[in-house]
């Protein structure tokens, strides 16, 4: 059992929570909470951590089913019991469920975000907030998502708070941090993606363009909105309208209304 916060996984684990440059460096990331490690995929699993009250509550009792999914997945992937002190220490949550993992980052092509006609893409510049970014990657997921493409000033996607809001999704839905957010959506034109900009000057509702084919969505800062450099790269500048004294919705409102418009025309196609 680790018994002391000196210990030298426990300072990697510290140290991958806080800073994004070590994450880089070791290409890793730290996932907490039961669901984040029995959905990891298995090839990514680096190393799994177990605090000391959940490995006896997991060997003295616990019968329920999410129970003996964790008892058959420490089995498959090995792991290490940690004090309760220690692993609160290193922790990111002020409750921790008791389990937390090392985990390879996926790496992804540009390809591998495109699905020909059937491309539905979020392009995001510079989102600044943990939890708009990992739940725009969540509801990406349910709306049928094939990629994200974002640029480097965006939040960091391992950040521990956006790898808690994506609550799996992501391991699962490809992204790509573009070098150059313009020559990057440039490509995606190139690629016969039809690019929307959400954006104030937009003279269409978000529900009149024809989203049925493949479609990129372009998202700006939470502040600021979309530069005009990457603006002015789309084909359609739309609006979501708003009643009341309401100016603008929470970026990861408005990506989910767009994202879900453009997943009921596909399905009404499919169903037509």
């Amino acid at each position: 059992m680790i018994t002391s916060t000196s210990n030298q996984q426990m300072k990697q684990i510290a140290q991958l929570m806080k800073k994004a440059k070590a994450r880089n460096e070791q290409g890793v990331f730290v996932a907490e909470g039961k669901k984040m490690f029995l959905e990891a995929p298995e090839e990514l699993l680096r190393q799994v951590y177990i605090s000391e009250t959940c490995y006896r509550s997991l060997t003295q009792g616990g019968q329920g089913e999410r129970e003996q999914k964790l008892r058959e997945r420490l089995e498959q992937t090995g792991y290490e019991v940690v004090s309760d002190a220690v692993f609160r220490s290193v922790a990111d949550t002020q409750t921790p469920q008791g389990v937390l993992c090392i985990v390879q980052k996926p790496v992804y092509e540009l390809s591998d975000l495109l699905r020909g006609e059937h491309s539905h893409l979020l392009v995001l510049e510079s989102i600044q907030d943990p939890g708009n970014l990992g739940t725009m990657i969540r509801t990406g997921e349910g709306a049928g998502l094939t990629g994200v493409v974002m640029n480097g000033t965006t939040v960091d996607l391992f950040n521990p708070k956006t790898i808690r809001s994506t609550m799996g999704s992501v391991y699962r839905v490809p992204f790509l941090v573009a070098e150059n957010l313009a020559e990057t959506v440039m490509e995606l034109r190139e690629h016969g993606i039809h690019i929307f900009a959400a954006h104030l000057k937009g003279q269409k509702a978000y529900d009149e363009p024809d989203y049925r084919g493949a479609t990129a969505f372009l998202i700006g800062n939470e502040g600021n909105g979309l530069s005009e450099e990457i603006a002015a790269l789309s084909d359609t500048y739309i609006k979501i309208p708003m009643e009341g004294r309401v100016e603008s919705l929470n970026a990861a409102v408005s990506a989910a209304l767009l994202m879900y418009e453009a997943n009921r025309q596909r399905r009404k196609r499919e169903e037509a």
